[in-house]
């Protein structure tokens, strides 16, 4: 009996060995951060610069664009693949910082031959129109997204593993806050660098000449843009490449604790597709919570295809002007995130603070409109600060009102499945939001109608999302689900 005390427990060695390794400092995890900003300023190179030359400038279908772009959401299944890989092989001894090196080099370069195929589609509407070519190129484009959504995979899922690696469960939430907030500061200062770089007479003036509502199909002068907008992708890329090796160096070697950790926990890149739309309709309320959240996604991110070309058109904003858009709602998601959590939550609760951020977000769709219509500019930034601010509130409200319908003995298999389903829904949102600017093109002859009925369905998604949210009941989850996606993980062992 004497000897089976006093035999080695390996776990508790593990967790001895944990303890003895250096804690990450606050430093650290701003330069982990670091990572996260590039990849917003590579958000705002995509779904800004290109999509807004590609439906303003080159007068592609918003459809289309949008739908070329969306695919690199789409293959965001991938993530479990890479994952699974950065688990069981390492590259030069780390099974983290090299893929996320490598990946990173991938889309980084991708990001400029994108731009390159988006100069072919423009040369080929410019010769032929919608011919056989050019859709052609629409499809190589849609491949070249599709490309890049692999290699984003490939840095980011290796990344957000190193972050669970380097954290111990007591500072794991600061460190994921320092990091959200990193990628919306690099929103903003990607959107002030890039106008700078793109601010000038000739690409301000190839912009606004295609501005002309009786000559709507009018393609700008592709020489001129390609001449302005080449070096922007070459230098900010390199810019975020530079920033993913000094986010990342070193800090696996120093930090991690991934050896010493059983790996029976899953995490986000652990969690099939399959088995995420399981668990996430394991009941009544898990199907409630789902359908709450998908709506809220695509309501929340559908203008994010639509943003900077509503401000080319129907502003007469350049390039460079509708780059800047980014800033007002950076700038006021990042206040919402912070003050809500402090101020909001505490007083309102969880699902009130929700539903008054979705009430929020849907006033200032209809800001947005009326801006529109008003052609003020002023109206417009403002509106846009109004609608981050909302964004950040109901983001904030959302994401502590999921941790409390996360059930303690499956959480990262619930909160990998609500981020596999949350990648879908901005893919979805983005395609949904070129659509529906095609056929409000379609309908309408005034472009601010175009537009305005993306926006007012955003609204109407917003108020959706709180009939679903008061339908949710929290302890009728603790309750239920708990049983509910267990036996679905007991099922998917046999």
């Amino acid at each position: 009996m004497a000897s089976s005390d006093s035999s080695p427990n390996p776990e508790s060695n593990n967790s001895e060995q944990i303890k003895s390794l250096p804690r990450i400092k606050i430093l650290t995890m701003f330069r982990l951060g670091l990572f996260q900003m590039g990849l917003g300023i590579m958000s705002l190179l995509t779904l800004g610069v290109l999509n807004r030359v590609m439906i303003d400038e080159l007068k592609v279908l918003p459809l289309i664009a949008a739908g070329a772009i969306a695919m690199y959401q789409f293959v965001s299944p991938a993530r479990i693949w890479f994952g699974q890989m950065s688990d069981a092989k390492t590259i030069r001894g780390y099974h983290r910082s090299g893929y996320i090196w490598i990946g990173a080099a991938f889309f980084t370069t991708i990001s400029f031959l994108a731009l390159q195929v988006v100069w072919q589609l423009g040369f080929s509407l410019q010769a032929r129109g919608w011919s056989f070519q050019s859709y052609s190129w629409a499809a190589i484009l849609a491949l070249v997204f599709a490309i890049y959504g692999l290699a984003l995979s490939a840095s980011s899922t290796p990344f957000a593993a190193l972050l669970v690696d380097v954290t111990d469960e007591d500072n794991r939430s600061k460190l994921i806050g320092v990091v959200w907030s990193m990628l919306m500061i690099g929103i903003v200062i990607g959107a002030i660098v890039s106008s700078r770089l793109l601010e000038t007479p000739e690409v301000c003036g190839a912009a606004i000449s295609t501005y002309n509502p009786s000559q709507s199909g009018e393609i700008a002068n592709i020489e001129q843009l390609q001449a302005i907008i080449n070096p922007v992708f070459i230098i900010m890329p390199a810019i975020v490449f530079a920033l993913c090796i000094l986010a990342t160096f070193g800090v696996e070697k120093k930090y991690s604790r991934y050896s010493l950790r059983s790996n029976a926990a899953e995490r986000e890149d652990q969690i099939t597709l399959n088995q995420a739309l399981k668990v996430l309709t394991a009941n009544r309320q898990t199907g409630l919570f789902f359908g709450f959240l998908l709506v809220l996604s695509i309501s929340l991110f559908m203008q994010d295809s639509v943003l900077e070309p509503f401000g080319g058109e129907v502003f007469g904003m350049c390039i460079a002007e509708t780059t800047r858009l980014n800033v007002p709602f950076g700038i006021g998601t990042l206040i919402g995130i912070a003050s809500t959590g402090f101020f909001l939550v505490p007083r309102l609760g969880k699902k009130n603070t929700t539903k008054f951020g979705c009430i929020s977000a849907a006033v200032s769709n209809i800001f947005i409109i009326l801006a529109g219509f008003s052609a003020s500019k002023s109206m417009l930034m403002g509106s846009l600060l109004f609608f981050g601010l909302s964004s950040g509130m109901l983001t904030a409200g959302a994401t502590t009102l999921m941790l409390d319908l996360t059930a303690a003995e499956t959480a990262g298999t619930f909160i990998g499945a609500w981020g596999l389903a949350q990648a879908m829904a901005r893919g979805s949102a983005t395609v949904l939001g070129g659509g529906f600017l095609n056929l409000g093109k379609y309908l309408f002859e005034l472009p601010e109608m175009a537009y305005g009925l993306v926006f007012f369905l955003q609204a109407v998604g917003m108020i959706l999302a709180i009939v679903l949210l008061r339908r949710i009941n929290v302890k009728e989850f603790q309750k239920n689900a708990k049983v509910a996606i267990s036996s679905i993980l007991e099922n998917e062992l046999d």
